[in-house]
């Protein structure tokens, strides 16, 4: 089996979540959020991390695995820089998404508010 590591910067209500799942599984999507997107490389999720401390005191970055096959039905987008690069997963197929990591969700960084 082959897999694809995502990475994903998240707040910490959305982290508490993950962790309820033991760190298994994303939550839903709320109606204003469309779409999931897990982010291609590190780099980028430390940035979005960093951007979203203004707004939330600290954030998280994560990683985790899943399987090719299902990403790849999903586009990558580049949403700015070469490496701004992301998935656009809708919402109505997260849970699909949830079935198919491989492992744990994995909390690599963690920054806050200077």
């Amino acid at each position: 089996m082959e897999i694809v590591t995502l990475y994903r910067p998240a707040g910490k209500k959305e982290l508490d979540l993950v962790a309820e799942s033991g760190y298994a599984r994303w939550p839903p999507r709320l109606p204003e959020q469309p779409i999931f997107y897990p982010v291609t490389n590190e780099q980028y999720a430390i940035e979005v991390t960093k951007w979203n401390i203004t707004d939330f005191g600290s954030g998280y970055v994560t990683k985790f695995d899943v399987k090719k096959e299902f990403m790849e039905k999903y586009e990558i987008k580049c949403v700015g820089s070469k490496h701004h690069t992301e998935w656009w997963v809708p919402a109505e197929d997260l849970e699909e998404l949830n079935n198919n990591i491989v492992g744990k969700i994995e909390v690599i960084g963690e920054y806050k508010k200077s």
